[in-house]
């Protein structure tokens, strides 16, 4: 009866894994893999499967697939949190952070807080293929990429996310992500200053004569659904080369000139052809201090599973943040994936050359 309860466990699995972005838990079962495959945060579908044609069905390679894959989300502003129109910051104006790596040459390219330039993931590309940089950043950055044949200056707000920042300016500019300010006296909403009784703190951190009731908080920073910071891909083509990258337009009200970790090459993502390739997604400030994908792929060189790697980066930023909110995936070089999260439930979605379309793969976290 055993043997007879896992055969149809088998037959329903190959007859599920037909069907278009199927949701099903990576903590249950893993698909047979067959490369070409093409790994993305979140319930990306069309990002996959666009990468999935390109590397797939038509032999491209793992970078194009990447800047392929990431662009599609970037045109379909995927859930709001890839490409214009989303996450102003706290003037209202929407900027852009990207990166890819090409895990065969070791080269990356990235842009961060970009301005008035659409298309990120093929800045991130430009900078790679046409500079000895790694990272530009800022209007230089768009300077840049229109020099070299983007269709730019272009208007990243919309309707939507103009709406957006107003509504958080009439609720008194919270949340943000200021900590230890004041508000000068004539808006809640700032300019902000450091307190001249800061320099009273005890060694708890608690300032004396009511000032830590006046202190602005970031406690509370809007990252969760919704605003899930970013796409990261990774794909493996059909001669083993591994790329990754990112594209996000980064955190809602962040303060203007933040570079998140869409654009830090181990952070948001990480590839190698020797040993695999991760990505990431969640509170970029807290989970680029960790470079959990640098971690995770060379805890997988080290030997440990992809899902063993995926659960110790992100076990390593919870002991030091509990309460932060993140996820990775990882994938080793011959196409064994998983994710772990914390905070959060996360999916991913995966298409390799065995399936018929994208499926999606949702992992819960060990701890909320």
């Amino acid at each position: 009866m055993v043997a007879m309860a896992t055969l149809l466990k088998l037959l329903l699995l190959l007859v599920l894994s037909t069907f278009a972005a199927l949701s099903v838990s990576s903590q249950q079962f893993q698909t047979q893999v067959e490369l070409p495959i093409v790994v993305s945060t979140w319930a990306f579908v069309d990002a996959v499967r666009a990468a999935a044609q390109h590397v797939i069905k038509d032999g491209g390679s793992a970078v194009d697939a990447i800047v392929r894959g990431c662009s599609t989300c970037e045109l379909l502003q995927c859930d709001g949190s890839v490409g214009y129109g989303g996450s102003p910051d706290e003037g209202g104006e929407t900027t852009l952070d990207a990166m890819i790596m090409d895990g065969t040459t070791m080269n990356v390219g990235a842009v961060g807080a970009l301005r008035s330039v659409k298309g990120a993931i093929d800045a991130a590309r430009l900078v790679m293929d046409h500079t000895e940089h790694t990272l530009l950043v800022g209007s230089q950055a768009s300077t840049f990429a229109v020099s070299l044949g983007l269709p730019g200056p272009a208007n990243l707000s919309t309707d939507d996310s103009l709406q957006a920042w107003s509504s958080w300016k009439n609720g008194g500019c919270q949340p943000n992500f200021w900590r230890e300010v004041v508000p000068d006296s004539t808006s809640a909403c700032g300019p902000y200053q450091v307190s001249s009784l800061l320099s009273g703190r005890n060694d708890d951190g608690v300032v004396g004569d009511g000032v830590s009731k006046k202190l602005k908080s970031s406690s509370d920073k809007n990252i969760g659904y919704g605003n899930h910071d970013t796409i990261s891909m990774a794909v493996i083509d059909n001669k083993g080369r591994i790329a990754a990258g990112t594209s996000t337009n980064g955190a809602s009200h962040k303060i203007p000139g933040r570079v998140g970790d869409g654009a830090i090459a181990g952070a948001s993502a990480y590839a190698d052809d020797d040993v695999g390739a991760c990505g990431a997604t969640g509170d970029g400030d807290v989970m680029m201090r960790f470079l959990p994908c640098y971690q995770a792929v060379e805890s997988m060189r080290q030997g440990m599973t992809p899902a063993e790697a995926a659960k110790d980066a992100i076990d390593r930023i919870r002991r030091k943040f509990p309460t932060f909110i993140g996820a990775v995936f990882a994938i080793d070089k011959y196409g064994i994936h998983a994710g772990a999260c914390h905070g959060w439930v996360f999916q991913y979605t995966v298409q390799d050359a065995n399936m018929a379309d994208a499926v999606v793969f949702t992992v819960k976290p060990d701890i909320f």
